[in-house]
């Protein structure tokens, strides 16, 4: 299994959502989130005064996947979320050890299966 974070352009989440739901994804975890990297500070006028913000909003997107379903997920925010601008974010894939179902006490890569069809809105 792995977690997979992305961090993302907020025009970007909803192109990326809409795919992952049809190709059967529709569990995901959202956090709006402030970051600085490359990507340059804005320089605002406020009452006369000068400030640069370099805390830029991001999406952060989560979710843990079967190792052989990676690939699907970061490709899909790959494709919506590449402008080709510093800023476009980042994609971070890491392991995981274990992973449980609260309701029924799962456990395993089991209670990741994909949802297809049925009301997954």
């Amino acid at each position: 299994m792995k977690k997979i974070e992305a961090y993302v352009r907020h025009e970007a989440f909803e192109p990326i959502r809409l795919e992952l739901l049809g190709l059967g994804f529709p569990s995901l975890t959202i956090s709006e989130v402030k970051g600085s990297g490359r990507q340059k500070g804005i320089t605002e006028r406020y009452r006369g005064a000068e400030l640069t913000n370099y805390l830029r909003p991001k999406v952060k997107l989560e979710c843990v996947v079967a190792d052989s379903d990676v690939q699907t997920i970061v490709d899909t925010v790959l494709k919506h979320g590449r402008t080709g601008a510093v800023g476009d974010g980042k994609v971070f894939v890491a392991p995981v050890d274990e992973a449980y179902r609260v309701r029924t006490g799962e456990s395993g890569e089991e209670i990741l299966q994909a949802h297809f069809g049925g009301d997954a809105a």
